[in-house]
């Protein structure tokens, strides 16, 4: 027997026939007007009956293509099935692929900006295979321009609507951030049905405003294995908040980070992270509520020394908030590294911390007029310490650093230390050596 999920395009046309075989019966038994009046109204009562039986097959056209698409998924989902266990230990040799090759989805979160297209182009541009790597465009807002933009894609993506679209009540102080809470709701719709109605393990999050590297496919299949495996990191994130070109080390695209704050911005999670965040899923703010110490749980993600992603959504609910400072600057890794033969294991915490925090603190430590006035000319990374919130946001002001933090976390921070580029040199940005933990009265 034909399993259920496999059938839904079968169902889809029974019905499809089923119910235009209704509406033609309906149309043919209709009684005529009575009277000689009726005979001259004839032909224009064809007409617009012809015409009405034409709109109702187009809608059922479309009900099948939906139908059509989402049985595709269910498909996709069942050949290529992830494992729903993360293997018990990681390791990754020079010359090593992900040997069950897992589905790995796309979420595009969309809603009015019909240059989604920048981002869709990019995205199947880049990706290796549509079979490994499905691209699902979840639309909230019901623009019409963007939804157009969406289908003319074809079945190259997988089009889902975000079907209330209604007012969401707030409180009075709240009434400017209205915007804020129909994100949260999206995500909350969007997630749902990547987990729960397509079942996928595991999703990368991008928004409709966001492009991709060369290698941002492989940096995500790469890293998968090692979100699986270490339970101290929650996500991988394609996103460096500090990755202007001048504060970065392109000529090391391939180093990636430990960082305790929460990026976003083109991020990988694991359908076992939703089962813990949707039952408290936030109305509102939902990357800030992320960030929050009962969310994070002292867990890190991964983030790149050269972003994966940029943004070019000036225009949206923030009212370009950071964008002309810092956002537009930020430098999009142009060379591609093959991650899937990288040993990316220096990356689990106690690999990481025996061999991160020795190398920052046994960089000399300077003061910022001399790294400013490049007084000392030895070459090599150096060390700034900072003891309090306000010695933090100086430095980091004074530097070009994004200075704000949440719940007392800097912006690509881990254990408070920040690390960048300044004037050709490494720098890093560090609490003491006998740092405790952060202190979310900072924020």
């Amino acid at each position: 027997m034909m399993p259920k999920k496999s059938s839904w395009a079968l169902w889809g046309a029974a019905l499809f026939l089923a119910w235009n075989g209704l509406v033609l019966l309906f149309l043919w038994g209709r009684p005529s007007p009575p009277g000689s009046e009726a005979s001259s109204r004839l032909p224009s009562e064809l007409i617009r009956l012809a015409q009405d039986a034409e709109a109702e097959l187009e809608r059922q056209k479309e009900l099948l293509r939906q139908i059509h698409r989402l049985s595709g998924l269910w498909q996709q989902r069942r050949r290529h099935k992830a494992p729903t266990v993360a293997p018990p230990e990681f390791s990754v040799a020079p010359s090593s692929s992900l040997s069950s090759s897992p589905v790995l989805p796309v979420l595009v979160l969309a809603c009015d900006r019909s240059t989604v297209r920048r981002c869709l182009d990019k995205l199947l541009r880049y990706r290796p295979s549509a079979q490994r790597f499905p691209v699902i465009v979840s639309q909230d807002c019901g623009h019409a321009e963007t939804a157009r933009v969406i289908a003319s894609y074809g079945d190259a993506v997988a089009h889902i609507r975000q079907p209330d679209l209604s007012d969401i009540p707030v409180p009075p102080e709240h009434r400017k951030f209205q915007g804020y809470y129909r994100i949260a709701r999206h995500y909350r719709w969007a997630l749902g049905q990547v987990f729960r109605a397509f079942r996928y393990r595991a999703a990368i999050v991008v928004e409709d405003d966001l492009e991709v590297a060369p290698d941002f496919f492989e940096y995500f299949e790469a890293a998968l294995p090692l979100l699986r495996a270490d339970r101290t990191l929650w996500c991988v994130s394609a996103w460096n908040d500090n990755g202007r070109e001048q504060m970065v080390d392109a000529s090391q695209a391939e180093l990636l980070y430990r960082t305790d704050f929460f990026p976003g911005l083109g991020w990988l999670l694991l359908a076992e992270l939703w089962d813990e965040l949707e039952p408290k899923w936030p109305r509102a703010f939902w990357d800030d509520w992320m960030r929050q110490p009962e969310q994070r749980r002292g867990r890190s993600c991964v983030r790149p020394e050269v972003s994966r992603t940029m943004t070019f959504g000036r225009k949206g609910v923030s009212h370009g908030q950071f964008f002309d400072q810092y956002l537009k600057f930020i430098k999009l890794n142009d060379r591609f590294v093959p991650f899937t033969r990288l040993d990316l294991s220096y990356l689990k915490k106690d690999e990481y911390e025996r061999s991160f925090l020795p190398r920052v603190y046994s960089a000399p430590e300077v003061r910022v007029e001399e790294l400013q006035g490049d007084a000392r000319r030895e070459p090599g990374a150096v060390r700034l310490q900072y003891s309090g919130r306000d010695a933090f946001k100086a430095l980091a002001k004074a530097l070009g650093l994004m200075d704000d933090l949440k719940s007392g976390v800097p912006r690509a921070g881990y254990r408070g230390i920040v690390s960048f580029v300044y004037r050709g040199r490494r720098v890093y940005l560090a609490p003491p050596r006998d740092w405790t933990g952060y202190d979310p009265t900072w924020s």
